[in-house]
């Protein structure tokens, strides 16, 4: 009996072992650990680039991340819940890309401390962020923490821009400025419309004017297309 008594310790404490080095680390060794965070899942880009491969190394999506979206995504913010179910979409699209390994580590971290615990694993793993989050960014070059920006990737790719072309797009709320109307297309890059703030929640055919691009994102300014749809 003493024997069975001592065996079945051994096996509590191998698999209470097993769980700990399971919730404190990614299971895949000897491959760089590239930590996602809410911005970078929310873009609808991050798929995109995943399914080319050009993502080297392992996706890890922390829990507090994956807290932090299921809290916005029970926001009293219609536009906040809306890319935030985005976000938890794009988590599972992660998951079924073959052409990247997408690992959820379970750092039992604060969700409203999120930007500490990217930075926390990344220095821990010697691994980087993938973020779209400028201020993110600027801290972690700061405490000389790798980052990959999705809008770096498209300046860098980027096609000419070219005033008068023509797309559709879907105005989801007013501008900042007096009659404009916003919306994204389906790069990520934000529109602004002229003369669409009463078009919201309505899609439209719209006219290039003018690009403003920078590392923290692309804005494409356009006016409501003469006969349009």
């Amino acid at each position: 009996m003493d024997y069975l008594i001592l065996a079945i310790g051994l096996m509590i404490l191998a698999e209470t072992t097993f769980l700990v080095f399971k919730k404190h680390a990614p299971v895949r060794v000897g491959r760089r650990k590239v930590f996602v965070d809410t911005s970078a899942l929310i873009d609808g880009r991050i798929v995109n680039v995943a399914r080319t491969g050009f993502l080297d190394g392992d996706l890890i999506i922390l829990k507090s991340v994956l807290r932090e979206l299921q809290l916005l995504a029970d926001s009293k913010d219609a536009e906040k819940r809306t890319r935030a179910r985005s976000g938890l979409d794009n988590v599972a699209e992660l998951e079924r890309v073959i052409e990247v390994n997408t690992e959820i580590l379970d750092d039992g971290e604060d969700p409203k401390k999120v930007d500490d615990a990217l930075l926390k694993f990344a220095r821990e793993y010697s691994g980087m962020v993938l973020t779209l989050d400028y201020n993110l960014i600027k801290v972690a070059e700061a405490e000389k923490i790798g980052t990959l920006n999705l809008n770096d990737l498209a300046l860098a790719t980027k096609t000419d821009f070219k005033p008068g072309e023509r797309a559709k797009v879907k105005i989801v709320e007013k501008g900042s400025g007096a009659g404009q109307g916003v919306g994204h297309l389906e790069n990520g890059a934000m529109i602004v419309v002229e003369r669409a703030a009463n078009k919201v929640g309505k899609e439209v055919t719209v006219e290039f004017e003018r690009l403003h691009e920078t590392s923290a994102g692309r804005i494409i300014f356009a006016r409501l297309a003469r006969g349009r749809d």
